[in-house]
């Protein structure tokens, strides 16, 4: 299955211990029941509340905060759930007040958290906003010196957000981070928000000073960190705004959506209505689609309103085809068939032979592996190095599950994947020191790689000559993993004409 999963966002719910929210969290509950038995198949389904839990973090408050969490739970709708505080979560910690430790309480990070989705492929990303929005001094004067504060805190964000997203080496990712979905969530919102209804904060309309304090700072480096989704709450509206920055990787010759790291702001209002305001909920899906033999991601949004006077949560976006917001990814998420199998490999506490038979035929049967009238040299040598990595997995795998082969092939499969990168790096020029720094890099982004690699075979070799050693190992690996499979049926063709539809 490629990358999906779906992010059922609430917030705002304010409660109080009291139990007059309780009603409002059934229906709240029965809408989520309603509009997640779609993707009872999707295997990342992930209930995200985004701040404001309890109005005050009394004991009371607390505790139903926690009951409801459990009740959402109990329902089977969600893999995970996952939450930030908000700036009423947070109220200062009183004994007089009788006031607790929202963090401690109900578990939240008091700055960030990353949570990686294997599966999916998703980075979802916990920031803690609180210090960096001017609305902690809403009961006070905001003078020179605290706004200098405010903002050094907001830019101090952006160096908590880059640590928590870990280096590019960080070990439970599976694929390169340059190849992950990102959604970060925190409580306040980055950018204004306006709302045309008038409201007033500290007597000044739309609330000009309950956003971060440095939202550009911010903004930018959530882009270049690769965020595609920021998620939060806090306003009680609704709110999708694009942002885009253009890209620093990109060349001049490239225009359009290439040129551009864009990244979607949306907003949740309050799920359970406080405050006079709408309720409302955010449904977000990552799918693939297939177009001209393509598979395109892209963000499908629904957002779920339930007006005062009204009973029942319905699409806000109703003139829309299944009230549904579609946007762009902005990235190609399409995995490369490797990291697909090395995730499968990753998931298996054991492989059984014809387990492995099928990651096998998934991993080798793809355009490089077979005869080309003009090979893409390059596109070659990543996929035999990326195939290389996987296979060792593989095997590794299968003796420890007692799967290995009794009959061993006569060349080894790794050997042969090892002189096929060999043949691939010396037509186009890469020196063995150059190719070790290659190998060495257990993650690998396609992209990147073929930026570094040379476009053209180096000068005076013989193209054909190499084209013909390439095509005579590939038969030899057809045939060492024919032996490999014994009565499997592993004969693929490597190294003749490729099949129908075989992946680049």
């Amino acid at each position: 299955m490629d990358r999906s999963f779906v992010i059922a966002q609430i917030s705002d719910l304010h409660l109080d211990g009291s139990g007059r929210l309780l009603a409002s969290i059934e229906v709240l509950n029965a809408a989520l029941r309603e509009r997640m038995a779609a993707f009872a198949d999707v295997p990342d389904r992930i209930l995200l509340i985004t701040g404001d839990l309890v109005d005050d973090p009394t004991p009371r408050a607390l505790d139903e905060a926690l009951a409801v969490i459990a009740s959402l739970r109990q329902t089977g709708l969600f893999t995970d759930i996952q939450a930030v505080a908000g700036n009423h979560d947070v109220k200062r910690p009183s004994q007089r007040a009788g006031r607790h430790d929202v963090y401690d309480y109900l578990h939240l990070p008091r700055t960030s958290k990353s949570v990686y989705y294997r599966q999916a492929g998703l980075d979802l990303v916990l920031l803690d906003s609180n210090r960096a929005s001017l609305s902690a001094f809403a009961s006070g004067n905001i003078d020179e010196s605290n706004y200098k504060a405010m903002v050094t805190d907001s830019a101090r964000l952006s160096v908590e957000l880059a640590g928590s997203l870990g280096s590019a080496g960080r070990a439970d990712y599976a694929e390169p981070v340059e190849n992950l979905v990102r959604v970060l969530a925190l409580h306040h919102h980055p950018l204004p928000q306006a709302t045309g209804e008038g409201k007033r904060f500290l007597g000044v309309p739309d609330e000009p000073l309950m956003y971060l304090a440095a939202p550009a700072t911010f903004l930018e480096a959530a882009t270049s960190l690769n965020v595609n989704l920021i998620l939060h709450g806090h306003r009680h509206v609704e709110g999708l705004t694009r942002y885009s920055i253009p890209d620093p990787r990109a060349t001049s010759r490239e225009g359009g959506e290439g040129f551009w790291r864009t990244i979607y702001v949306l907003s949740c209002p309050s799920s359970t209505g406080q405050g006079g305001d709408d309720a409302g909920f955010n449904i977000i899906r990552l799918a693939p689609t297939s177009r001209d033999g393509c598979t395109e991601h892209h963000f499908a949004i629904t957002r779920y309103s339930r007006s005062r006077n009204d009973g029942a949560f319905r699409p806000l976006d109703s003139n829309l085809p299944d009230g549904t917001i579609r946007l762009p990814a902005g990235r190609d998420f399409s995995r490369d068939p490797a990291v697909q199998v090395a995730i499968e490999i990753g998931s298996c506490a054991a492989l059984k032979r014809d387990q492995a038979a099928a990651l096998t035929r998934r991993l080798f049967m793809r355009r490089s592996f077979y005869d080309e009238a003009e090979p893409n040299w390059a596109n070659a040598l990543y996929t035999y190095i990326v195939s290389s990595h996987v296979w060792m997995n593989l095997e590794g795998k299968l003796a420890r599950s007692g799967s290995r082969p009794a009959i061993e092939a006569p060349v080894g499969v790794s050997a042969l994947l090892d002189r096929l990168i060999a043949l691939s790096a010396d037509l186009l020029g890469i020196d063995p020191v150059q190719l070790e720094e290659l190998r060495d890099r257990r993650l690998i982004n396609g992209a990147d790689l073929l930026r570094q690699l040379p476009k053209q075979p180096r000068e005076a070799i013989d193209i054909q000559l190499q084209a013909r050693l390439r095509v005579e190992l590939l038969r030899d690996l057809n045939e060492s993993v024919k032996v490999l499979g014994l009565d499997l049926g592993l004969d693929l063709g490597l190294g003749g004409e490729a099949p129908p539809q075989v992946p680049q």
